[in-house]
């Protein structure tokens, strides 16, 4: 009998620490996931800083692929907002190796393909004249394969209007095609429910800002 209430108290015990560990992973993935939407970390340093925490988060919880997803989405963040562009290779190649790694772990998804998108996209930016042709398309075929994957997603046609409004008409942008894929990605978010509280749930306000530059 008490080898049984030993065993229980063993088996209590163990499951208290899980959930422990649970709630500090989500509270710190909270934490961290507030200060993505605030202003003060829209800036080189302040997306570094956030992209080294979750990727802290990410070491003390190898089984959790939110952490690198999230430490990716920040680093292609960093890599947009810099303004030395000898850097923006070396800053993405830091998102590929976190989005590579929460794919590892979650598999084909919908949000890390919309990831590895905006990776394409940044790659542009180096050079756009020279490297347009190969990372363009590469961009729009990740997000038919993300809209593949959850044609809910509403960061997928975000995206989408984010590539016809800064691409020249002569290569495929238009103004007027980004404006239809805004309202649709509004219509999404209206109905969109993230998996869980820190589950992506980026972008709906960043496209009501995008909104303003269409007719």
């Amino acid at each position: 009998m008490k080898r049984i209430l030993f065993s229980l108290m063993a088996v209590a015990g163990t499951i208290f620490t899980v959930q422990a560990q649970s709630d500090q992973f989500k509270d710190a993935m909270k934490q961290q996931i507030m200060l993505i939407d605030s202003g003060s970390t829209w800036s080189p340093a302040g997306m570094q800083q956030l992209a080294n925490t979750f990727e802290r988060i990410a070491e003390a919880e190898k089984t959790q692929w939110l952490p690198y997803y999230y430490a990716a989405y920040c680093r292609v963040n960093e890599a947009f907002v810099t303004e030395n562009k000898s850097k923006t290779d070396e800053i993405i190649d830091k998102a590929v190796l976190n989005i590579e790694k929460a794919q590892a772990l979650k598999g084909p998804d919908s949000e890390i393909s919309c990831i590895l998108s905006l990776i394409a996209s940044a790659r542009i930016g180096v050079d756009p004249m020279t490297r347009g042709m190969k990372y363009g398309p590469e961009s729009a075929e990740l997000l038919e394969t993300a809209q593949q994957q959850n044609p809910e997603n509403p960061r997928v046609f975000v995206l989408k209007g984010q590539n016809f409004l800064y691409t020249p008409e002569a290569f495929g942008g238009s103004k007027t095609k980004a404006k239809e894929m805004f309202d649709l990605a509004l219509k999404k978010y209206a109905a969109f429910k993230p998996e869980s509280d820190i589950a992506p749930n980026w972008g709906e306000a960043y496209v009501k800002e995008l909104m303003k530059q269409v007719p």
